[in-house]
């Protein structure tokens, strides 16, 4: 009998960042670089190299958590594959700038270890299955905290679509200042934000997996409770100073939480990831008391 998690979550996890990603591909191909942020290049060559960053950053630090959901799945000999897929996603910083998101050879590294992930989650759902997990204690939270970020992300979805979203409720194509030069309040094209609105909605889906095994269910819950921190942090910092500071309504800014840093941000982003582990695992106890 196959043992190990389903693959349903990891299965819809790929889909949504295939979606954003095709996403990538289209609005790079058809916009002036000029109109989106920190690339040169145009046309399909612009899309598909702005689509190869995007697969290293942030779609490397999800492939990390499908690694573990997988190898979960399969035997032990899995790890043949996940330990190297880990160490080739984590060389991230090494080969990615936010300020020229232009690709360049380095990128295939990354890239590399997200090929071997997709293909640990293929052999995983042949094992396996496609099924999702069974209703999870806190599944009803899931869907508030999901719905909440999507809305915030409604100004990003647009601009990922090629266009500023409309009304005002949100600010879009309002120019502001930015080092003496006036841009749009929501530039058009991919955004960190929106980056960290992915990784909340990531981290909400695969942690309804169950891993049998304590340790590596203690490793992917600690991983996704610094996912759900870092895409909280950076959802919120972008939100923040484009609709609030932007506007008007605050000179108060929240600095940037990309990168990993001794800095006070980070303080929270640690913080906040210690909370999200602790959750979970209060989640995992409460369906084991349930099902005892």
């Amino acid at each position: 009998m196959a043992r190990g998690p389903s693959q349903g979550e990891a299965l819809a996890t790929w889909s949504l960042w295939a979606v954003i990603g095709f996403c990538v591909v289209v609005t790079y191909s058809r916009l002036d670089p000029a109109e989106t942020y920190n690339v040169s290049r145009e046309g399909i060559a612009g899309g598909l190299s702005r689509a190869l960053t995007f697969v290293n950053f942030p779609i490397g630090l999800v492939a990390i958590a499908l690694v573990l959901v997988a190898v979960a799945a399969l035997p032990a000999r899995a790890w043949l594959a996940g330990a190297p897929a880990i160490a080739l996603c984590a060389t991230i910083p090494l080969f990615n700038d936010q300020a020229n998101l232009d690709a360049h050879w380095g990128n295939a590294v990354p890239a590399l270890g997200v090929a071997i992930a997709a293909v640990l989650t293929a052999a995983a759902a042949t094992r396996t299955g496609s099924s999702f997990a069974r209703r999870r204690p806190w599944d009803s939270l899931r869907l508030v905290v999901a719905l909440l970020v999507i809305v915030v992300s409604l100004p990003w979805i647009a601009a990922e679509l090629g266009f500023y979203f409309p009304g005002d409720l949100f600010m879009g194509d309002e120019l502001g200042q930015e080092d003496g030069t006036a841009i749009a309040a929501v530039h058009l094209g991919h955004h960190h934000g929106l980056d960290g609105a992915l990784l909340v909605l990531t981290g909400l889906l695969l942690s309804r997996v169950v891993v049998a095994e304590r340790s590596l269910r203690l490793a992917v819950q600690c991983y996704l409770g610094l996912m759900l921190a870092y895409g909280v942090v950076n959802c919120v910092q972008d939100a923040w100073n484009e609709q609030l500071v932007k506007r008007g309504w605050t000179d108060a800014s929240i600095p940037s939480a990309l990168l990993p840093s001794l800095t006070p941000i980070w303080l929270v982003v640690v913080g906040l990831a210690v909370v999200a582990t602790a959750a979970l695992r209060r989640e995992q106890r409460q369906a084991s008391y349930s099902a005892a």
